[in-house]
């Protein structure tokens, strides 16, 4: 079979080692692909969001699948696309990506579907941010309502920042936010498949998003993660699949826009029980990372599956008992503007310890691989506890030579205190 990827970063060269090892594979292609992808499949000078180019290639190429990582090209309807030009695809169609394209239209599908979220209010003016955030008290949670990229929400602590935070949203035109009461607790993402009817979990993980050790600075993409996520124990994960993600499914299949694909829920354990932050509509990036270095099961049998509708027919995915953990390298400056041209040495040397090193901003030229993002390099390991984990993880950060890198120095820290005692 020949199968196509569209996506260029970390969750993409994860997802490709990961396909490469199926027997059903005969050729597997990326759009546009990075030089690590290149190890597994023949990259092809197309962007994640040409449609007309990706599907004209399908043609040419004979591709009979087509997986897509990044959420941009599925807010945009490129899997309907490739449906109706009878291209079997994993990913929902453009009205079922709303629930990670709208903020609003999650928030609003919630309420309708009595799913446990934080309370909100939906603004399209600054006017009516300010007159929201009388209603909240502090800290309070301001989201844009459409896509970000990760770095779209703002935890105000004082009504400084929360103004702060309104006028930059409205300072461009035709902004739209969610204004939301703050949750108390610890975050963990659950992720699933689904092919409309039949739900399955593929995994938990917990993510690092803020840029500073202890979880201090600005949102980023994510910093690293580790899986599984031992606070998502299996009795939050069932009421979790209970009482928020088959009432999603469920209310998106009632109003004829069934959801096919891989559902990324971020949960905040509270008091009161998990309640869903905010649904991704893609595998999360690193955790996919993590999550394809533990699954042991076939990730093409499980796409296919979900792509056909025949999800409820497979056993659960199996994974490995060792937890993964994968650190981001990236480039100074960000999540601001990240310094480009850098190069990398010593992946090798950091693989020769047993580590997988996934890029994501990555770049040849000239036959040196040099950076061309803002989160660069995943350094992921195994061990079988977190603390083991993180160890190996940084040992083999250590061996790979990235100048104008940096990198978090204690993901895992939550859990690597828990094991301690």
């Amino acid at each position: 079979m020949n199968v196509l990827l569209i996506g260029s970063g970390g969750r993409e060269h994860a997802l490709a080692w990961k396909l490469a090892q199926s027997p059903r594979l005969t050729k597997l292609y990326a759009a546009p692909g990075n030089p690590g992808i290149a190890d597994y499949a023949e990259c092809t000078d197309i962007s994640a969001t040409d449609q007309r180019g990706i599907i004209d290639f399908c043609l040419r190429n004979s591709i009979e699948f087509v997986v897509i990582g990044p959420e941009a090209p599925l807010v945009e309807g490129l899997a309907d696309n490739l449906r109706t030009m009878n291209i079997a695809v994993f990913g929902p169609g453009r009205e079922a990506a709303q629930l990670e394209g709208s903020k609003g239209f999650t928030k609003d599908l919630c309420s309708a579907a009595e799913i446990p979220t934080a309370g909100y209010v939906r603004v399209e003016s600054i006017e009516g941010a300010r007159a929201a955030l009388n209603d909240f008290g502090l800290p309070v949670v301001i989201k844009a309502d459409g896509l970000a990229a990760g770095k779209g929400v703002t935890i105000a602590y004082t009504p400084e920042e929360a103004e702060a935070a309104v006028a930059d949203l409205f300072d461009r035109s035709g902004g739209e936010a969610v204004i939301e009461e703050f949750l108390t607790g610890e975050e963990a993402s659950l992720f699933v498949l689904t092919d409309g009817e039949a739900v399955m979990a593929i995994g938990s993980a917990q993510d690092h998003k803020r840029v500073g050790n202890g979880d201090t600075g600005p949102n980023t993409g994510g910093m690293g993660a580790y899986s599984p996520a031992s606070v998502l124990t299996p009795k939050l994960e069932r009421e979790a699949m209970d009482r928020i993600i088959r009432p999603t499914v469920k209310a998106l299949a009632d109003a004829g826009t069934p959801y096919s694909g891989v559902l990324y829920a971020g949960l905040m354990l509270t008091d009161l029980g998990p309640k869903l932050i905010e649904y991704n509509v893609r595998f999360g990036d690193p955790e996919c990372q993590v999550l394809m270095l533990r699954l042991e099961d076939d990730l093409l049998d499980l796409m296919l599956a979900t792509a056909s509708g025949t999800l409820a027919d497979l056993p659960a995915p199996t994974f490995r008992d060792e937890t993964a953990l994968t650190v981001v390298m990236a480039a100074k400056g960000y999540p601001g503007t990240p310094e480009k041209g850098g190069t990398i040495d010593g992946i090798d040397a950091a693989e020769a310890t047993g580590a997988k090193v996934f890029q994501a901003g990555t770049r040849e030229e000239g036959g040196t691989l040099i950076a061309n993002g803002g989160r660069v390099l995943n350094v992921t390991a195994t061990g079988a506890t977190v603390a083991e984990a993180q160890r190996n993880a940084y040992a083999a950060v250590e061996a790979v030579d990235f100048p104008t890198g940096f990198y978090r120095t204690d993901i895992g820290w939550r859990e690597v205190e828990r094991e301690a005692g």
